[in-house]
């Protein structure tokens, strides 16, 4: 005979019986008929070929087989909550949006191009954006998914995929080319005037401030959207990506890339959002997809800039 217990039902049941000491108080704690119960524990004793309870007029007696199982069957109770509360909780977060974060240009027309292809196959899953400048507490759990442009994470515990590299280097403007001239080199950097990213683009930064003096740093801007701007204004010469820089023609290349300048792209995700499989889903589709984009943009406009180098 098979004594295995096939079902939780029938151990919820025996709780019920074991701890209420009748099959109607059982029935009550448990919203199941008094006839019902009383079956139940029937074929529970024939699955198990042991008598559970002696029956007299003052009820249900738990014998030592039932004692003895007690523990048991509390544990499988205490699995079978946890279970459901876990379930739960994977149903409440697999209706929540998923909370993507990057600085503002992350979210162009080619990342909506492949959200658009991903909505297609995947209709039920939503979205909330969080374009900011601002690098979000994942941990904490402001955001779900987050692209960042840095050569390094530090936070261990986030789930970090690589999914593109950017030569970055100094670009000027017209306007501050006709005033100030192209420096000829980095050695040549004295009289020039800076603008800077604050914690970001740390080994070029370091390699602009070791050969410039601190009056020389006109502006030092919390966003790259600022230091475009700024260099776009003529301010002075700033740190660019190569493949923005390349698109604009007012801009004028003041030193060649340099391998050891390059920034790098992360897809980034939360160990708790790692956790919900529409997640998984989507990171698992979105990073090759967006790092093709990114590897095809930067051809594109990298080629842009050596023709326009070659014309110079």
């Amino acid at each position: 005979m098979n004594s295995r217990f096939t079902n939780w039902s029938d151990v919820r049941v025996f709780l019920a019986v074991l701890r209420s000491g009748s099959t109607l108080a059982a029935s009550k704690s448990i919203g199941m008929a008094q006839p019902t119960v009383a079956r139940r524990i029937e074929a529970l004793e024939h699955t198990l070929g042991l008598t559970l309870f002696d029956r007299d007029t003052r009820g249900f007696k738990a014998t030592e087989a039932a004692l003895a199982l007690q523990t048991s069957a509390e544990a499988m109770e205490m699995n079978a909550n946890a279970l459901a509360d876990t379930a739960g909780t994977l149903k409440k977060c697999s209706g929540k949006a998923i909370r993507v974060t990057g600085v503002p240009e992350v979210f162009s027309e080619n990342f909506a191009a492949i959200l658009s292809d991903f909505n297609a196959e995947h209709p039920g899953i939503t979205f909330d954006f969080l374009a900011t400048p601002d690098t979000l507490d994942m941990a904490k759990g402001e955001a779900d998914v987050a692209i960042r442009y840095t050569n390094e994470i530090t936070d261990p515990d986030l789930i970090c995929r690589k999914i593109s590299q950017a030569h970055v280097t100094l670009f000027a403007s017209e306007s501050y080319i006709k005033k100030h001239g192209v420096p000829a080199s980095a050695e040549d950097f004295a009289g020039h005037k800076f603008v800077l990213m604050s914690g970001g683009m740390s080994k070029l930064r370091t390699f602009i401030t070791d050969r410039i003096t601190p009056d020389q740093i006109v502006m030092e801007c919390d966003t790259y959207q600022g230091v475009v701007a700024a260099v776009l204004s003529g301010f002075g010469i700033g740190p660019m990506g190569v493949g923005l820089a390349s698109a604009t023609p007012s801009l004028t290349v003041c030193l060649e890339p340099m391998e050891e300048f390059s920034v790098l792209t992360w897809l980034v995700t939360s160990p708790q959002a790692h956790k919900r499989p529409e997640v998984r889903t989507f990171t698992k589709f979105f990073a090759p997809r967006y790092s093709a984009m990114l590897k095809k943009q930067r051809e594109e406009r990298e080629a842009k800039y050596a023709e326009r180098n070659a014309q110079a």
